[in-house]
């Protein structure tokens, strides 16, 4: 398989040749009526704020102020909370193109030194800036870069310790996912959402959420520097230029500051929310929308995402409305008063809880009434754990849920009012990541991949575990023990020790190749940002991966693999049947959710639950030198709910 760099090579990459534009309006269809809850229950449900014309006028306005004043024309870009991408505004002599971080040892591979559209890069930023942010945390693409790197925190000084929590999650909602919606320009599904991203999530400094009344509506990405990176060491502040033209735009719409990232610790370390402050804008004044364009630039589209039939700012979606996508359960819907759900803005579920589909496969597949139980008991056990990246302290946690068979196929999809964005389509993902590891065709699936550097996989983990039957369903694995041999030291984070079998070495190791993870999603993302550039006629179909098909239109992994923790395998007996995934509040609080949730809703169904103590991953032992190493299954966290003093959550199970 042909690297995207090759397959975007001569490819236009210019802003101003995917159309221009320059005046604004307000083309958001009339919504319609948002059904009515149950009763209040323990969740506050988000008033549903949104972006007008006028704000998103005045966030573009400001943040061209202020690259003016530090003379680095950029591209702005900015998205509603769903993902809907609001407006992207060229300014005049913006580099048209940034290029990714180059592997260490020069060795590129994968998304690594590669030319992407800076339009691509803004949307990503704005994206995750939006979609890592609730009403009780704010996240920045720094923030990102914090939590996805080898070493935890990232700094030269840091080396030994595990890698970052949220490590892999730059590859979920990618633009190949069956889970993300696509845009459309007009018609009642255009505003629905989570909307995909062009680069997956971004860990370039330089994107940033945006608050309105305390209440998350969106999200600004700025490129302006051509390169699309990191930050590895987050020991000094940087003075990033593209950081405070963002900030800039922010002004009006800051998070809180009570639930930015730096008020937010994980394993006694602060998070990082940004390098630049307010009192260090160098614009002055208050800029208006009237002056900037066309002075300053023009609104431009973006192929797939932005601009059609012509450029114009767009107001945002309110969250929770039917047409944002994502809107209160009725109670047919799920049974639970505080649960929210996909919608296809129609009034319909988008992944309503159904049985499973793999009768062909499985002598006793999963029924409609046992994922509703496991559901149902894993949103009960959310309810009562502690959150551990939420403010005030002691909240409740707050995420999203999914059940999959073995086929990878969602069989229901549910999430609390005010889980972020990002979870979704990575519960799904970490789901089916446990699914299909755990099953008897791993290992021949992934051999059959066209990709010859997807098939190395396979014999790399056969040879790490001295096994060749390894991949063949022996085992139970949750994203837990896969993100373990997914890191480019393992142990994780012990310095000298070799790479999982599902990493890259350390020397050629950076975010934008983490290995299998980045390996399998490559085509898509080549295929996709040729469309995007014009460069091809045919944008990546919603299936991920280039798996065989077990059915028509599907395969096992159709939004990507997850590789950090929070999903359990479903098993019947001895038997696998599918899949739990949990993502949106700390790792332990994931893999809690998911693990009791299926041990609660087993027992209320009496005849589906954890893989059996015997063959799950965390029964393996690797041979290292001089040291015998063994997996994990699931970590749960210390004082983990709010209505009991019980330590050891997890222990016996």
């Amino acid at each position: 398989m042909k690297r995207v760099s090759a397959l975007l090579a001569g490819a236009a990459l210019i802003l101003s040749s995917c159309g221009g534009g320059g005046s604004s309006s307000a083309p958001t269809p009339a919504p319609s009526p948002t059904p009515t809850p149950t009763p209040a229950g323990l969740y506050a449900v988000p008033a549903q704020e949104a972006l007008t014309v006028a704000d998103v006028e005045t966030v573009i306005a400001r943040a061209a102020a202020e690259a003016t004043a530090r003379n680095l024309p950029a591209v702005i870009a900015v998205t509603d909370r769903v993902g809907n991408v609001l407006a992207i505004f060229n300014m005049n002599g913006a580099r048209a193109t940034a290029t990714t971080s180059a592997a260490p040892n020069g060795q590129n591979i994968d998304a690594q030194n590669l030319t992407v559209p800076a339009a691509a890069g803004a949307i990503a930023k704005a994206i995750t800036g939006a979609y890592l942010s609730s009403g009780g945390n704010a996240f920045s693409t720094r923030t990102a870069s914090q939590i996805v790197q080898p070493h935890f925190p990232p700094a030269p000084t840091t080396v030994g310790l595990e890698s970052g929590p949220l490590y892999g999650v730059q590859f979920s909602q990618l633009p190949c996912s069956d889970l993300a919606a696509r845009f459309a320009p007009s018609g009642a599904g255009a505003l629905i959402g989570p909307k995909r991203s062009p680069l997956g999530l971004s860990a370039d400094p330089g994107g940033f959420p945006l608050y309105k009344n305390g209440v998350i509506v969106g999200g600004i990405g700025v490129m302006a520097d051509g390169v699309y990176g990191f930050d590895p060491n987050i020991l000094d502040d940087d003075n990033d230029p593209e950081e405070f033209i963002a900030l800039a735009g922010t002004v009006g719409f800051e998070a809180p500051e009570a639930i930015r990232a730096n008020r937010i610790s994980v394993d006694g370390t602060s998070l990082r929310y940004s390098d630049a402050s307010y009192d260090r804008l160098m614009a002055t004044g208050t800029p208006s929308y009237a002056a900037t364009n066309p002075a300053r630039g023009t609104l431009v589209a973006v192929r797939g995402y932005y601009g059609d039939p012509a450029p114009a700012i767009l107001a945002g979606t309110p969250y929770g409305s039917e047409i944002s996508g994502i809107r209160a359960s009725r109670t047919a819907e799920f049974s639970n008063r505080d649960a929210f759900i996909l919608t296809d803005g129609s009034g319909n579920n988008r992944f309503p809880i159904r049985a499973a589909t793999d009768a062909g496969d499985v002598a006793q597949p999963l029924t409609a009434a046992e994922v509703t139980a496991i559901l149902e008991e894993a949103f009960t056990v959310m309810s009562r754990a502690r959150a551990q990246i939420r403010q005030p302290l002691d909240s409740r946690a707050q995420v999203s849920i999914s059940v999959v068979d073995t086929r990878g196929q969602a069989l229901g999809v549910v999430r609390s009012p005010d889980a972020p964005i990002f979870g979704t389509d990575v519960s799904l993902q970490k789901a089916r990541t446990a699914a299909f590891f755990s099953g008897a065709r791993a290992g021949e699936e992934l051999l059959l991949n066209p990709s010859a550097d997807v098939r190395d996989f396979v014999a790399k983990a056969r040879t790490f575990f001295n096994d060749q039957t390894a991949l063949t369903g022996k085992y139970a694995f949750t994203d837990r023990a896969n993100g373990l041999i997914s890191r480019p030291y393992f142990p994780d984070g012990e310095v000298g020790r070799p790479n999982g079998p599902f990493s890259r070495p350390i020397a050629q190791f950076n975010p934008f190749s983490t290995g299998l993870q980045s390996a399998l999603i490559l085509g898509d993302l080549a295929a996709h940002l040729g469309f995007v550039t014009g460069a091809s006629a045919t944008d990546t179909p919603q299936r991920c991966t280039s798996l065989p098909a077990p059915a028509a239109n599907q395969n096992r992994l159709q939004n990507g693999i997850q590789i950090f923790p929070g999903s359990v395998p479903v098993y019947r007996g001895n038997v696998l049947i599918g899949g739990v995934g949990v993502s949106g509040d700390g790792i332990d609080q994931d893999d809690m959710i998911s693990f009791l949730g299926l041990n609660n809703g087993g027992k209320r169904t009496s005849g589906v639950g954890n893989a059996p103590v015997a063959i799950r991953a965390d029964q393996i032992v690797v041979q290292l030198s001089g040291a015998s190493v063994r997996l994990r299954f699931v970590g749960c966290p210390f004082a983990p709910f709010l209505d009991t003093n019980a330590q050891d959550a997890c222990g016996g199970l």
